[in-house]
């Protein structure tokens, strides 16, 4: 049985709940862009994936006005978004527990670093983490979760043999086996447990809580 010694965590969906501020950024550049939103809960699709893929696959916007949508994205994001949602219950203490079992934390996700780092540095979370790998600001040198992954690699030095993904959705699985490394995947964020089942997680987990045992208990 494997015991893996380093733990990889998304962020939003995951660590945090972050659907409001996403989708008030992303209706607030569609408004902007002359594009009209007649209902707000189909933007949660934009939770998870690249701002870039999004905006082009959702919207089919060419690349200018792509990068116009994501500007205005963070023009919202910057000032309002970022501090738009909450963390999950339990996700501290769970943090916490893998700490104390001498896990090392490694935060990989599609949002900015800057933001991501600014998000957990916020909520008292940074000391958790051993490294915070996130998308680049351009949106081309590093924005899938496997580019962030590979960075996460190499900048971190981590042993893949060793070493698990924790996200809530089927870009988490898939950038965590590119290198070959499984995951857990999470039913309290965005994932649906079809989708985590479809693309062969682990393990499915409902709660923080359940992540923590299946690591200290088995693994």
């Amino acid at each position: 049985m494997i015991k893996y010694t380093t733990v990889l965590f998304d962020l939003d969906g995951t660590i945090i709940d972050s659907g409001e501020g996403v989708t008030n950024s992303v209706s607030y550049a569609l408004e902007r862009l002359g594009v009209e939103v007649k209902e707000k809960c189909a933007l949660t699709r934009f939770i998870g994936p690249p701002l870039v893929y999004s905006f082009k696959n959702f919207y089919g916007f060419d690349e200018e006005t792509t990068t116009k949508a994501i500007s205005l994205y963070r023009e919202y994001y910057t000032d309002k978004g970022i501090t738009e949602g909450y963390i999950y219950e339990g996700t501290e203490e769970l943090l916490k527990t893998l700490k104390s079992a001498n896990k090392r934390l490694i935060l990989a996700t599609s949002k900015p670093e800057l933001f991501a780092k600014r998000i957990l540095d916020d909520a008292g979370l940074s000391k958790y983490f051993d490294f915070i790998a996130g998308a680049s600001l351009d949106e081309k040198t590093r924005h899938t979760k496997e580019q962030v992954i590979e960075y996460a690699i190499k900048e971190a030095s981590i042993d893949t043999s060793s070493s698990i993904m924790v996200g809530d959705r089927f870009y988490d699985i898939e950038g965590a086996r590119a290198y070959g490394m499984p995951c857990i995947g999470v039913t309290y964020g965005y994932g649906a447990r079809e989708e985590l089942e479809k693309y062969k997680a682990l393990y499915i987990a409902e709660k923080p809580e359940d992540v923590a045992e299946f690591l200290l208990k088995n693994h």
